[in-house]
């Protein structure tokens, strides 16, 4: 037991005898230094915990855990044995619905500035419910900071105030258990911003204490397993699970602004189409029928653009059987949007505009640390060719070449291993520009210019066929976006579409279907158009800093325990 966990132990076994000759004023004064002492301690553990070896660290958190098992049981016993006590004193233990008036984030806003005797001639009522963090009791005056959605404040217990009854309720809650509290707002002789309690209900029996404050959810994998717990205990994962959202809110405000609608498009599909992935597969029982899980949402979104609803978006999720890493979940949040008599140049246009929304909106700045990286959103987006980019790295000039067998001897000169359904002119460019060019994008980049292999739904550039139309917006070295002039040519497309099922015969595993319905809708007479594809959790990355999509998702799929 470290010496300031004995102190407060004493502090609590000892509090009537040391505080019993002792003012309101200097208990408040004592509350106060015992807080910073207890934060400094925290941060001096976090400090010393970040430099030690890697193998000490890990027997630490070895050791805490173990000390955190033993703990359990008895805490867990006696918590139990609380909450019996509570039903026989006629309390659920449980609670009931219980009337609040405000938010700690209320509380502050509204009290803050104000002085000591300034809210002692308000008396200003609140009532307030959250979730016990802290817990400090000296005889006759009791220190809680309770947590809700907002935040923490103090609350002031006194004795005198709420009576015997309700003290000894006070002295019998555990941190980690939920109650309501109503009462004035003050300040105490230390200047923390409080409520000082007139009614106390208790409202959750917490069964399980709390991770300790210095160990905590040290172990990331716990974390993302016990998101609920993180929550608790951290205070940026509680900031990323709610600008999330509104980061989505702002992409909906300005997509309404923009004149586009949002849509609902089927999960499941007959066929494979869409991206280039590897799909989860279900089966339909009443039809006696295997099904995909969607891999992108796009050609239901074209199907509208044929029936004139000309600018339509969704945001849903997507599903892709493939591996996880700090960019990558199987299941993600994707946006697709698609604006009937557009092209590359709306896109891009759309695309900086609302990145800029969300920064000045959402986040308020425009620099970002992400990757590693520091990103500037503001300025003009570059915008570069991919072959200009590949020549610009390894001086090889591919739109001058031709020779498909030139470019093989080039691939295996650079080092550069093929499957056989990539000994082709546009796979062995993509092939170059993910080994060269790609993680040397850092500030925002449109990368245009992608070749006709690479891209099966793309409108093929008029200029030289052997590529398309398309972007992909890079930050961080990292892609953001994937956008096309939408191929619109019923014939091209069905053609594409067979070169893909040769692919899928030489191995390409990732490889489209045929839509036979989709040729037909555009044998209706698809006006020219413009689309994207964005990645959300991605982006939220970006904008929240966070270096793992993990940390951008509430629940991200997890191996299993041991593996």
């Amino acid at each position: 037991m470290s010496a300031f966990d004995q102190l407060k132990e004493m502090i609590e076994k000892h509090s009537d005898l040391i505080t019993e000759n002792m003012s309101e004023d200097d208990l408040e004064q004592l509350n106060a230094f015992l807080n910073r002492i207890s934060s400094n301690a925290e941060k001096l553990g976090e400090t010393i915990a970040e430099n030690l070896p890697e193998e000490n660290r890990e027997n630490l958190k070895k050791k805490a855990k173990d000390q955190q098992k033993n703990k359990l049981n008895d805490q867990e016993l006696a918590r139990r044995q609380k909450m019996n006590a509570l039903q026989e004193a006629g309390l659920d233990p449980f609670g009931q619905a219980y009337s609040r008036t405000a938010h700690s984030s209320d509380i502050r806003s509204a009290y803050a500035e104000k002085s000591a005797e300034e809210l002692e001639a308000l008396k200003a009522e609140v009532a307030i419910a959250g979730r016990i963090m802290s817990k400090r009791r000296m005889g006759k005056i009791g220190f809680m900071h309770l947590l809700d959605r907002d935040g923490q404040i103090q609350v002031v217990v006194k004795k005198q105030v709420v009576g015997e009854e309700v003290y000894e309720l006070f002295k019998q809650s555990d941190v980690g258990d939920i109650i309501g509290i109503k009462g004035y707002v003050i300040k105490t002789q230390a200047g923390e911003l409080s409520v000082e309690v007139h009614e106390y209900t208790h409202l959750t029996k917490s069964l399980r204490p709390l991770p300790e404050k210095f160990h905590g959810l040290t172990d990331k994998e716990e974390r993302y397993r016990r998101r609920y717990v993180d929550l608790i205990m951290n205070e940026d994962s509680r900031r990323v699970a709610f600008l999330r959202p509104a980061i989505i809110s702002c992409i909906r405000n300005f997509m309404s602004g923009q004149g586009f609608t949002e849509v609902e498009t089927p999960i499941l599909s007959t066929l494979l189409t869409g991206a280039s992935a590897r799909p989860f597969v279900t089966h339909h029982n009443t039809q006696d029928l295997d099904m995909y899980l969607r891999i992108a949402l796009e050609l239901p979104l074209k199907r509208l653009l044929v029936g004139g609803m000309e600018a339509v978006y969704e945001i849903g999720r997507v599903f892709r059987n493939e591996g996880m890493d700090p960019n990558h979940n199987p299941e993600f949040t994707l946006m697709e949007a698609y604006l009937a008599f557009s092209n590359l140049e709306g896109m891009m246009d759309l695309t900086e505009n609302m990145y800029k929304t969300i920064a000045r909106e959402v986040i308020g700045k425009m620099d970002y640390h992400y990757n590693g990286y520091d990103i500037s959103l503001d300025g003009t987006w570059a915008r570069v060719s991919m072959t200009e980019a590949i020549k610009e790295k390894t001086g090889i000039d591919f739109r001058a070449i031709n020779d498909l067998d030139e470019c093989l001897k080039l691939a295996a000169e650079h080092e550069i291993e093929l499957e056989e359904h990539e000994k082709q002119y546009g796979h062995i460019i993509n092939k170059f520009f993910e080994k060269y060019v790609e993680d040397t994008l850092i500030q925002p980049t449109f990368l245009y210019g992608h070749p006709l292999e690479i891209s099966p739904l793309t409108k093929k550039n008029p200029e030289d066929p052997r590529f398309v139309d398309r972007f992909e917006l890079f930050i961080g070295g990292n892609e953001f976006a994937n956008a096309y002039t939408e191929l619109n040519n019923p014939i091209d497309q069905l053609e594409r579409f067979q070169e893909q099922l040769k692919e899928k015969d030489l191995g390409n595993d990732e490889a489209n279907d045929i839509d036979m319905d989709f040729v037909e809708a555009l044998e209706y007479g698809m006006p020219p158009a413009g689309g994207i594809g964005y990645g959300i959790d991605r982006l939220c990355m970006l904008f929240l800093e966070q270096e793992s999509i993990r940390d951008v998702l509430l629940f991200p799929t997890m191996k299993q325990r041991g593996e």
